[in-house]
């Protein structure tokens, strides 16, 4: 159990801090992060994160697949972590 809290803390600090990072590259014409990669941080864990950074920077909001599927992921992890505490824990 505490593992899974660790872990998921982690995950997405560590989303929400590349999802900023890339806003920042964006503004600055520097190297961005691949979509890819902010959906895949998203959907091993990190989408609560992702979801906070993407409203709170106003990054990657009008794009229609971050906005079904960030969304989408936060409701996946919200089944999961249930079922887990449920069965589980």
């Amino acid at each position: 159990m505490d593992y899974f809290v660790v872990y998921f803390l982690a995950i997405n600090l560590v989303a929400f801090t590349v999802c900023c990072y890339d806003k920042r590259a964006a503004q600055r014409s520097k190297r961005r992060i691949p979509e890819k990669t902010l959906f895949l941080l998203s959907a091993v864990g990190g989408a609560y994160g992702m979801l906070l950074s993407m409203l709170g920077c106003r990054h990657k909001t009008r794009h229609p697949s971050f906005m079904i599927l960030v969304p989408l992921f936060c409701v996946l992890w919200a089944v999961l972590t249930a079922l887990f505490l449920k069965y589980i824990a």
